[in-house]
């Protein structure tokens, strides 16, 4: 018996609609990025780009559990001495730009290399409930009905 390998012209994207409010950052972060790798296909094949685009709304308004939201930090370094700066969950969420914390969370369990980037441009995050991808005809996946612990209440 041979090990299956996909071929380019085998490979079937379809568009996926998250809606991350009230879904628990992590729960959602774990279940896109096996979209994006692909994993959830039958013909899975580790070194190809098999995952489905992905399009999560309302990224504002997804929860965190325990004290994340105030304790969980997001480092850069700023390049001179002593220049390392953080900003907490909270702030970001809050500020111009809060789909930042589901890229970054999704970024993290997606490898990092030529593979792992290329996925993550299949996925597209929106602070709000308006995306302009209707004309993909995407099929919405209910996250939060998935199992109980992804949500959690504010």
């Amino acid at each position: 018996m041979k090990t299956y390998t996909a071929k380019p012209a085998e490979i079937d994207k379809k568009w996926i609609l998250i809606d991350a409010e009230g879904v628990v950052l992590g729960r959602l972060a774990t279940i896109v990025a096996s979209i994006l790798r692909g994993k959830n296909k039958p013909t899975f094949t580790p070194h190809m780009d098999m995952g489905d685009n992905v399009i999560i709304i309302n990224a504002d308004k997804v929860q965190m559990t325990g004290n994340k939201r105030a304790d969980k930090r997001y480092y850069w370094h700023t390049g001179h001495p002593g220049g390392i700066k953080f900003r907490t969950a909270e702030q970001v969420l809050e500020s111009a730009h809060p789909e930042r914390v589901v890229i970054k969370a999704v970024e993290r369990m997606i490898s990092r290399n030529s593979l792992g980037r290329q996925q993550m441009t299949n996925l597209r995050v929106y602070a709000g409930a308006e995306h302009p991808h209707e004309a993909q005809q995407p099929t919405v996946l209910d996250v939060a009905s998935m199992n109980p612990k992804n949500t959690r209440s504010a």
